[in-house]
């Protein structure tokens, strides 16, 4: 027995799974224009989809963690600033309690680790909050949250406005808003969760 040991072998904490949530169409109304979706420009523009708060509150009172994970191109384009995007996450912050906002600035000419369809974003929160992926779910509105879910080993949420653009193909789980989808959302987490590895 080394020494110091107290001779009580402890068993290694379990990983929770999280709850990713796209930010635009998820969280917050996009504006949709010839059937495309766009960020708010502005935190005086943010507005929260009806039931978010109330589905936030719910999942979190579940002991998971809500951690957003958005791509924000439109700074690398140069038509938003990288300020007025921080300040519509911080707006989301405060009020509906989520452990963490990731934003990817890039555009797909940067071929970053980051832009979903990679699973950049979730890769490095679920690091950085010693999360178990395969316990978790994201929560999207668009084909790349369904294939960044899938590259990063989560189960994909669709939440389907109808977009004009390609849609995720053999999506199981689809819904018309998050506050939908948290029932489905709290079966599929419940107990999911995964032990570390023996090292």
């Amino acid at each position: 027995m080394a020494a110091g040991s107290s001779g009580v072998e402890r068993t290694p904490a379990r990983r929770k799974g999280a709850v990713f949530l796209d930010r635009d169409g998820v969280l917050t109304g996009a504006m949709v224009v010839d059937g495309k979706p766009y960020p708010a420009k502005s935190v005086d523009e943010a507005v929260l989809l009806p039931g978010v708060r109330a589905a936030c509150r719910i999942l979190r009172d579940a002991g998971l963690p809500l951690i957003c994970v958005t791509n924000q191109p439109d700074i690398s384009r140069g038509t938003l600033s990288s300020d007025a995007v921080a300040q519509i996450n911080g707006w989301l912050l405060e009020r509906l309690g989520l452990s963490d906002i990731r934003t990817c600035p890039h555009d797909d000419a940067d071929n970053c680790a980051c832009r979903k369809p990679r699973p950049g974003l979730l890769l490095a929160a679920a690091a950085d909050h010693g999360l178990d992926l395969a316990a978790s779910v994201m929560v999207g509105d668009r084909w790349r949250d369904m294939m960044a879910a899938d590259n990063a080993g989560c189960i994909g949420i669709f939440i389907d406005h109808g977009y004009a653009e390609p849609q995720p193909i053999d999506v199981e789980h689809r819904f018309a808003s998050l506050r939908a989808a948290v029932p489905t959302i709290l079966r599929l987490t419940a107990g999911r969760t995964a032990r570390p590895s023996a090292s």
